[in-house]
């Protein structure tokens, strides 16, 4: 393990559901913390106490902000592939576009609840080589399953499929990010319908 990758490495793993509770209270308390003061401000002791904790309490599972703030990361990558195995578990409907349109909610789904936090993880969590290894795998597997819906569908007119996977899930997760960590407000309707009538257009040829 790199001094880097020690830095941000949560102390202590829970192995109790009391433990467990104290660590939710810290993260739920970081992510109010690093929304309404921003990260600069957003010091451990501002989060011990919004959980109500000592900043020993802490300190016992977290070594400073920074492996705050990427547990907050990884723990928003969990839910988003949470979200969309949830969305994808069913059958998948007949049309293109339905299809094109259940992989544009889910990424808004996941990724509108709070803008400011959203904006502030893109921007300055720190990146592990194991949490860069968790975003590649989830791009993988979700460019595999994206290509095999191309390659069995009949109203599809792309040849090369393997490209236009990673350029659909690409264009979903980049555009989504940006206008979700915006300062102003997003319409998720209007986002939606646009970006599903743009890929729409796109694999249909």
């Amino acid at each position: 393990m790199t001094p880097d990758q020690r830095r941000i490495q949560p102390r202590k793993q829970p192995r109790q559901v009391r433990a467990e509770l104290t660590r939710h209270r810290i993260l739920t308390a970081a992510a109010h913390v690093f929304t309404d003061h921003g990260y600069a401000a957003g010091t451990t002791n501002r989060i011990a106490e919004r959980a109500g904790i000592s900043i020993g309490s802490l300190y016992q599972y977290f070594p400073n902000k920074d492996s705050i703030l990427a547990e907050l990361l990884t723990r928003h990558l969990d839910n988003g592939s949470a979200t969309a195995a949830k969305a994808l578990a069913g059958a998948l409907p007949g049309p293109i576009e339905d299809i094109l349109r259940l992989f544009v909610r889910s990424a808004i789904e996941s990724h509108l609840d709070d803008p400011q936090l959203l904006r502030l993880l893109m921007e300055q969590a720190p990146r592990s080589a194991e949490l860069l290894e968790k975003v590649e795998q989830l791009k993988r597997s979700w460019c595999s399953y994206v290509r095999n819906v191309l390659d069995g569908h009949p109203e599809v007119r792309l040849t090369d499929t393997e490209t236009a996977a990673r350029l659909i899930f690409t264009t979903i997760e980049l555009v989504v990010h940006q206008l979700a960590a915006e300062h102003e407000p997003v319409d998720k309707r209007k986002l939606e319908t646009e970006m599903v009538a743009m890929l729409t257009r796109y694999v249909k040829g």
